[in-house]
């Protein structure tokens, strides 16, 4: 009986894994970035040239600053603005800047747990009986009917990231334009959130002065192991 009980279990668990993949691709749905823009009149491209530059000195010359300069400066182009060899030769100063924070802890419950999956005991049948369980932070008895699954608590990090964008005119330092892409995931990855980012704050550019808009950012892709 007991052999037989655990080949029940077996093919449960192997019936439950599309399942847990399907919750998976529920969980990698878009974050949402705030972006919030502020202009005066944007001189129209044509004659206009432009030089991105580092709002923080500490990321001026840096390779990583380089590399969301370079998305910057696609967009900008993208426009029709011409980019120029050197600041000094610009009539636009793009001021650029990102950061994410350290992130904070966030804790979820689930009413959903594996019914016949025990740490202590592996799959088991369909019986009731009592049996220590650990709730919160005590130890604790009770009626455990491993038929209904019990709550489940997960704790999580989520993380703010923030790209800034000002356009100065460069012969007077006249504010043109001031710009904030935020957006709140589970992901600290620059490398992932500055060019989402990006594509956000260019989103329907330069926008209604004073509005706040969310949009949709692409989940960050993850490699899904298969497990022996």
């Amino acid at each position: 009986m007991t052999n037989l009980y655990q080949g029940w279990g077996r093919k449960l668990k192997l019936a439950s894994v599309p399942v847990i993949l399907a919750g998976l691709a529920a969980c990698a749905t878009p974050f949402k970035a705030d972006v919030s823009r502020f202009q005066t009149q944007l001189p129209a491209p044509q004659g206009e040239t432009y030089f991105v530059v580092a709002d923080d000195p500490a990321l001026a010359g840096g390779l990583e600053f380089a590399q969301y300069a370079d998305l910057v400066e696609a967009q900008m182009s993208s426009l029709g603005y011409a980019q120029a060899a050197s600041p000094e030769d610009a009539s636009l100063l793009v001021r650029f800047d990102y950061e994410v924070d350290k992130g904070r802890e966030r804790v979820r419950s689930t009413g959903f747990s594996d019914p016949f999956y025990s740490p202590w005991y592996g799959y088991r049948a369909r019986t009731g009986y009592y049996r220590p369980r650990y709730v919160g932070s005590r130890w604790g008895y009770g009626y455990y009917d491993p038929w209904f699954g019990g709550q489940e608590v997960r704790s999580y990090t989520v993380y703010t990231s923030e790209i800034d964008m000002k356009i100065d005119r460069a012969a007077t330092g006249e504010r043109l334009f001031e710009g904030q892409a935020q957006a709140i995931s589970t992901s600290n990855r620059l490398q992932y959130l500055v060019p989402n980012l990006v594509e956000a704050m260019f989103t329907d550019f330069p926008g209604n002065s004073g509005e706040t808009l969310r949009i949709s950012i692409a989940p960050e892709k993850t490699t899904v192991r298969k497990i022996d």
